[in-house]
């Protein structure tokens, strides 16, 4: 049951995965006024990126952990 629970949550991750590098791509093609996303996805990403720069090595093993879960598989 566990396997089956682990599998459904590893497909859910992945098409989010593929939702987000869609929207990217999207907002580089369309800029930033997608109606239908309404949010921007870049925006979201860089200011990520920047709490996890400002908050130092607590960032970068942050980011390490988040790298090692997804590519656990």
């Amino acid at each position: 049951m566990l396997d089956t629970v682990k599998n459904w949550l590893r497909q859910i991750a992945e098409v989010g995965l593929m939702l987000i590098a869609a929207a990217v791509v999207l907002e580089i093609i369309f800029g930033s006024g997608i109606p239908f996303l309404g949010v921007s996805i870049l925006g979201n990403i860089t200011a990520l990126s920047s709490q996890l720069g400002e908050q130092g090595l607590v960032g970068i093993i942050a980011l390490a952990i988040i790298i090692w879960l997804y590519n656990r598989r």
